[in-house]
């Protein structure tokens, strides 16, 4: 525990100098955050769910979980850019071999890869598990790949992509798919269009299009179908934690907003402070509760399922709807008790809500999630009937 909370505060200290700085600016000129990103890697982060034998952190969720609240207190979009980095760090290590641990995981860890996932597709929605991206053998030693993905996070940036493609078999289970990582130099790959998002504008959400991408074998990460173990035991998993951890630090954010407003606001009037309003401070109090118990299911998610504890599936899924709950109701009474001075355009809660709705909005929406943890509960498979 000393040595994340060490991490963690090398993680506010890059937030409070690097991603405060440019947080605005990201946010109105739709820019990929690459100064904050770069920061955590020359701070040794990149390799934060990365194990040790291939010179990682070797920390799990409750890291991830606490990194991203750090950063999306700052600058969500720094949040998410740098879980799904994480994310997809994990999956490249979960079946890693020699090859890859040698090729992708050191350079990761030494801060020289930057990686993320390309799994949602126009088709399938928020059912990021259902690709139709093809993998045909070419050789023994080489596939193609071709398909669309959509929601590429990372997307232009990153050095090598998570890709997603439809299983072996034709009548293989829902959820069997097969992982490659695609090299961001390889030949076939045809970006979208610049993102264009009310809120989350710096994390580079584009399509992608791969034509007769190709990749070789020693890239497909695990066996060709089985990545049904790799959809619930890694990509969820660490999926929903960076995506709750990220909103978790917007209403946190939103929180400090109302608390500093409060303490420092005056009527002009009688010179009575905001903050001696007994039923602001109620208000004020009902928020602090709503953020604090959502923090400790989140926390308390992440550590069930390092720990491999029975509840994990949903705890997992139950922290991540409810952070999307908390955020959007945060952020409202925020806007509600800080005013006009919040509504102006361009203030930091007008970036808070774009930013905090978001968190309904991306896969696995609420509604899955909440159906997810009652079959978790009812000990039913999570996909199909």
């Amino acid at each position: 525990m000393t040595e994340l909370t060490s991490i963690v505060g090398r993680v506010r200290e890059i937030a409070r100098t690097v991603l405060a700085r440019d947080a605005a600016a990201v946010d109105e000129q739709a820019r990929w955050p690459e100064a904050g990103l770069r920061a955590l890697q020359s701070g040794g982060l990149g390799g934060l769910v990365v194990p040790a034998r291939s010179g990682g952190l070797g920390l799990g969720l409750l890291a991830l979980g606490q990194v991203c609240e750090a950063l999306g207190r700052e600058c969500a979009s720094t949040g998410i850019s740098f879980g799904m980095h994480c994310v997809a760090s994990a999956v490249i290590a979960a079946k890693a071999t020699p090859h890859q641990r040698g090729r992708y995981l050191e350079a990761i860890s030494a801060g020289r890869h930057f990686t993320t996932l390309a799994l949602s597709e126009p088709g399938s929605g928020a059912h990021f598990y259902y690709p139709e991206t093809r993998l045909v053998a070419e050789s023994p030693t080489s596939y193609r790949v071709s398909g669309k993905k959509v929601f590429v996070t990372n997307g232009g940036h990153a050095d090598s992509y998570v890709v997603s493609t439809v299983a072996s078999e034709p009548d293989a289970p829902p959820g069997h798919f097969s992982c490659v990582l695609v090299a961001a130099d390889a030949v076939g790959l045809s970006w979208g269009p610049p993102w264009d998002g009310m809120g989350m504008r710096g994390n580079s959400s584009r399509a992608l299009e791969l034509r007769d991408v190709p990749v070789p074998r020693q890239d497909l990460l695990g066996e060709e179908g089985d990545q049904i173990w790799y959809v619930f035991e890694v990509v969820a998993p660490y999926f929903l934690m960076a995506m709750a951890g990220t909103y978790l630090g917007v209403a946190a954010s939103a929180l400090d907003e109302a608390t500093a407003h409060m303490g420092k606001r005056t009527y002009g009037h009688s010179g009575g402070r905001l903050g001696h309003v007994p039923v602001l401070q109620h208000r004020l109090g009902e928020l602090w509760a709503d953020v604090q118990r959502t923090r400790r299911l989140v926390y308390w998610a992440a550590s069930e399922a390092d720990e491999h504890g029975p509840e994990a599936l949903a705890a997992l899924c139950s922290a991540k709807a409810e952070v999307a709950g908390c955020v959007v109701r945060v952020v409202n009474d925020v806007m509600t008790l800080c005013g006009g001075s919040a509504y102006r355009d361009g203030s930091r809660l007008e970036r808070l809500l774009r930013d905090g709705r978001a968190a309904h909005v991306m896969a696995p929406t609420t509604d899955i999630l909440r159906t997810w943890a009652g079959r978790a509960v009812l000990g039913l498979p999570l996909l199909g009937d």
